[in-house]
């Protein structure tokens, strides 16, 4: 096995990595003044003037597909991106999950990302221009509707908003929440999942359809929080659509193609969110050691607990494993595609935010008092991190498929056979 990184791959990343540290890290003081300013619920300047800078060089929209032959319809290269393929893609977004704002500046944070990618694969013509374009141009923001608070929404066909056809509309009423981007001003589209047809059969039911954010009917209740972080500017939105209009144009692919879509989507959206929380735990090692190498105790330094070696060691050991099963994750997915990479997207999911949660938690513990305070972002990641567990589906959820591919294997194995002692066990 070769491990050693192409010159695009190194040239991307690399080119990454430095327009991090050198125009966002000196600017995340910067950052954080201007959200604790004014209007929570604000377009970011600091934000504003950075992304136009890396738009100008030319770091911009990494994540869309590489083929343009994947999108339904004929493009022009207008909606074709970076083109980076998941490979590439991780390697760049590792480095911008070390500062929570970077992806924004480079138009590769979620939920956009995903949203943009339903849009080049399943989009009409018309509603690429409408909605595409000025996401790829970072004008506007946009949503995902799924979950919603009455129904268990790991299981996508409890979902019982209603999607229902009147003449040249659909109405839609129903009530959605973990509704992320919503709060921000610019966002000017949602993708809603709902039911169309609720005597299809089970996983024909649902339909995706596009709903411009100030369509009558659309109401934001209330912004929830997540551990007391309101996320804001982004934020995460309890949404009601009650008698909500839209055009029947505005539906994705077709009625009872929601499931389709939705694992198109969340197949790359999950391991999105895998890449970057592996540089959210190489920042978390980081604080982790300086602190501990810059505190004195109980008359040596901190670091020199034996204790804090463990949990040093074991960190680094967790980091490095989880690098190599998500970069396996997404070259499976660029050489064999996204369904046939399903297992290690899985294994990825579970693996990343419960290996970079208890590096935060140790790191926290580092800091002591501090490191539960908005001093450092420490408490700030690990809110943030710990809605991965259950969001694009609970560890449950993914657990089950793992645990069936393995028990798979071993089909032939018979309860019988247990019970008549032909098991292979020593005695």
């Amino acid at each position: 096995m070769d491990f050693t990184l192409t010159e695009r791959e190194t040239y991307f990343r690399d080119r990454v990595k430095a327009f991090i540290e050198t125009r966002i890290r000196p600017r995340d003081a910067d950052y954080h003044e201007e959200a604790r300013t004014g209007e929570r619920w604000k377009v970011n300047r600091v934000i504003e003037e950075v992304k136009a800078q890396a738009k100008a060089e030319g770091l911009w929209n990494f994540f869309m597909p590489p083929h343009s032959g994947q999108s339904h319809v004929d493009d022009s290269f207008e909606f074709q991106g970076t083109q980076l393929t998941n490979l590439e893609y991780a390697l760049c977004a590792e480095e911008m999950g070390r500062i929570g704002w970077a992806s924004e500046v480079f138009n590769c944070s979620a939920p956009d990302t995903g949203n943009m990618e339903v849009f080049h694969r399943y989009g009409t013509r018309a509603q690429k221009d409408r909605w595409l374009k000025p996401l790829m141009q970072g004008e506007i923001r946009s949503a995902f509707l799924m979950t919603e608070p009455a129904v268990a929404s790991s299981d996508a066909t409890n979902i019982q908003t209603q999607m229902v056809r009147d003449g040249d509309d659909y109405v839609i009423n129903g009530r959605k929440w973990w509704s992320s981007g919503v709060g921000d001003p610019r966002c000017g589209v949602a993708i809603v999942m709902g039911k169309t047809n609720p005597d299809a059969s089970r996983h024909a039911q649902q339909s995706m359809v596009l709903v411009p954010m100030d369509a009558p009917g659309v109401k934001i209740e209330r912004m929830l929080s997540v551990y007391g972080y309101d996320h804001a500017p982004h934020g995460h939105g309890e949404v009601l659509l009650e008698n909500v209009r839209v055009p029947a144009d505005h539906i994705l692919l077709g009625e009872g193609r929601g499931f389709e879509i939705a694992q198109g989507r969340l197949g790359p959206g999950r391991i999105h969110h895998c890449m970057r929380t592996i540089g959210v735990a190489e920042e978390g090692i980081e604080a982790m050691a300086k602190r501990l190498l810059s505190r004195v105790a109980f008359g040596k330094r901190i670091a020199d607990h034996s204790i804090w070696e463990q949990r040093i060691a074991r960190a680094r050991i967790d980091i490095e494993m989880t690098r190599l099963l998500c970069l396996k994750a997404a070259d499976m997915m660029d050489k064999a595609g996204n369904k046939a990479a399903q297992l290690e997207i899985a294994m990825i999911k579970v693996q990343a935010p419960i290996m970079a949660l208890q590096i935060l938690d140790d790191a926290i513990q580092a800091h002591g008092g501090g490191g539960v305070s908005e001093d450092f972002e420490l408490a700030h990641n690990w809110a943030s991190l710990r809605t991965l567990r259950f969001a694009d589906g609970p560890d449950e959820v993914h657990n089950r498929a793992i645990a069936r591919n393995e028990f798979g294997k071993y089909a032939e194995f018979k309860a019988d056979r247990v019970s008549s002692g032909d098991v292979g066990v020593s005695r």
